[in-house]
């Protein structure tokens, strides 16, 4: 069965086409101005023997990707402030209320602090804020710290390694003193 196009490229568009390529524009440009898919802009500009310049690519993917790091960026600075604000809360003044009984009542009160049980949620909130955050921008990793820390554990464990080999001192496993 052919394919049956019920939009074709017309003349006009091709030397659109063709006029904005010979500007210098890119791919994904020529797509927005002329309103035609990328994969459209590709067929019909390899048809016509034009190429687009690799280096413009590599330069705009590289300036996507440095938008997008920033907008992960404002986002994980979001959701740091929304677990900060949520934590806030574990020790603010609350309304507590309750539907039910017989006659379907509602009751509220104040309390000093917000209940277990709305802590547990507010902290679970907050704690996958901060999860979420950290996976947005992880904090870098200063290579002489974990050095520093390797170290520090690799003589530690060292230090235990020693002191289980030793002897007991003092007393003697027969329960006698």
């Amino acid at each position: 069965m052919a394919n049956q196009n019920t939009n074709p490229v017309t003349e006009a568009e091709l030397q659109q086409i063709r006029e904005l390529h010979a500007q210098g524009k890119g791919r994904n440009e020529i797509s927005r101005i002329v309103g035609r898919s990328l994969r459209t802009i590709s067929v019909h500009a390899a048809r016509m023997d034009l190429s687009f310049d690799r280096t413009m690519t590599e330069d705009a993917t590289r300036a996507r990707k440095a938008d997008l790091e920033e907008r992960r960026v404002i986002l994980a600075e979001a959701l740091q402030g929304d677990a900060e604000r949520l934590t806030e809360q574990l020790w603010t003044p609350a309304k507590v209320f309750n539907i039910g009984g017989k006659d379907n009542t509602y009751t509220e009160h104040d309390v000093d602090e917000p209940p277990a049980d709305a802590k547990k949620a507010l902290m679970a909130a907050a704690g996958i804020a901060v999860e979420k955050s950290l996976k947005l921008v992880p904090p870098e990793v200063d290579e002489a710290n974990v050095e520093a820390a390797r170290s520090m554990l690799g003589s530690l464990a060292d230090g235990l390694s020693r002191l289980a080999a030793q002897e007991p001192r003092g007393e003697d496993d027969s329960g006698e003193g």
